[in-house]
């Protein structure tokens, strides 16, 4: 898999230059952003690479983004990398963009977890009870699964798996073709 290389969106977009991103299949509307952790935080030093589907209603509709390297926070699902964050799933405006998104409410979530709203009921339950304990954890993901290689091989794997998910469809179709000759 080729690496991550800066490129500049424009159009509806308008993601920074200074962000590694990788397109879907050339498409404007899905992307991997290449996302680190805020420095100050438990978080500083790790990558993470984020997936971003634009609905064709963007910018009047809120983006659909997820981690998809393992991260440990109370609002973020482990297994699936689901965000949990007011400002992209209730409360959207089509005065944020992809900036906001990624200097703005990516490192706040990460610095001001809120453990009272959780998609991971293990940190927030630690995070509660036991703040030291929950931040020497989140340092433990980082090394293990924030890495910039981990980074990379969560898209990779990703492709991957749409690759054959698209083999197999194709397969049903040729098979439902020879069916009807």
């Amino acid at each position: 898999m080729p690496p991550l290389t800066p490129i500049r969106l424009h159009a509806h977009c308008r993601l920074m230059s200074d962000y590694n991103v990788k397109l879907v299949n050339d498409s404007m509307q899905e992307f991997y952003v290449r996302f680190h952790g805020p420095d100050e935080t438990p978080f500083a030093g790790g990558h993470w690479s984020i997936h971003v589907e634009l609905p064709d209603q963007y910018p009047y509709k809120s983006p659909s983004i997820g981690f998809m390297n393992k991260i440990f926070h109370p609002n973020i699902d482990e297994l699936s990398g689901s965000v949990c964050l007011d400002v992209i799933n209730q409360t959207w405006s089509p005065m944020f963009d992809m900036t906001n998104i990624f200097e703005v409410f990516l490192p706040q979530l990460l610095r001001y977890p809120n453990p009272s709203d959780p998609l991971n009921g293990e940190a927030a339950a630690l995070l509660m009870r036991h703040p030291k304990e929950y931040e020497a954890k989140v340092k433990e993901y980082v090394e293990r699964y924030a890495t910039k290689q981990a980074a990379e091989e969560a898209i990779g794997d990703k492709v991957e798996e749409e690759q054959e998910e698209d083999e197999v469809m194709s397969d049903v179709g040729s098979v439902s073709e020879d069916d009807d000759a």
